[in-house]
């Protein structure tokens, strides 16, 4: 049974690492941009958009489905960069990932 306590407290330090983790990655950003740098967009590590922002030069109301695709392609691969660097600040936490007996 010693075994089994002992496992438990490395569960629950991890669980910790873990929660603080997500609460570094809230203020943790990433950046991307679409159509050579007219839209940016800003999403942190909740998988949330911070900002988006456009020059001017991108907003024409005879086109607006090409700025719709510009911000959604930026939203997307911020997304995406976002989640990358959760996975990678977990695998970081998790060297060789989460193989728990039972679990996986």
């Amino acid at each position: 049974m010693k075994g089994m306590g002992n496992m438990m407290k490395q569960a629950q330090k991890l669980q910790a690492k873990m929660l603080k983790m997500q609460e570094d990655l809230a203020n943790e950003t990433v950046e991307t941009t679409s159509g050579g740098g007219m839209v940016k967009v800003v999403a942190n590590g909740k998988q949330q958009i911070v900002s988006i922002q456009m020059e001017k030069e991108v907003v024409d109301p005879d086109d607006v489905e090409m700025l719709q695709d510009l911000v959604l392609a930026a939203v997307n691969d911020a997304l995406n960069k976002s989640q990358q660097m959760v996975s990678d600040k977990m695998s970081k936490l998790v060297p060789g990932g989460m193989n728990i007996p039972g679990l996986m």
